[in-house]
């Protein structure tokens, strides 16, 4: 059959037989995490642990399958910018503020749920 993707609230059918891993930028994952097919990952997270994490992963979320909450602002815009370092570029102001409210409004509606 095809496969069926958790994107916030709503089950959607990707009308595909083979979905791997949708990840946002600035991810990180511990060695030998596992996910499900048609996993969807939000930029900035942080994912570990054993077992698999849920299928729908909001960006800036740090944990796994025992549970995930926001994660470090901070850390998340130091990784970025050491990540675009690495390549010889420098994280723009753009992009940052970009992630800032990105990260500000994804804990406002956590802090909803």
């Amino acid at each position: 059959g095809t496969v069926k993707m958790k994107v916030a609230e709503h089950l959607v059918d990707s009308e595909e037989q083979y979905v791997g891993l949708l990840c946002g930028d600035h991810v990180k994952t511990g060695i030998n995490t596992m996910f499900n097919t048609g996993t969807v990952v939000g930029i900035g997270a942080n994912i570990y642990g054993s077992g698999y994490p849920p299928r729908f992963i909001r960006s800036f979320m740090w944990g796994g399958a025992d549970g995930l909450k926001p994660g470090s602002l901070e850390r998340t815009l130091e990784s970025a910018r050491y990540a675009v370092s690495r390549r010889g570029q420098t994280l723009s102001a753009n992009e940052e503020l970009l992630i800032r409210n990105h990260y500000a409004e994804t804990v406002k509606e956590e802090k909803l749920r």
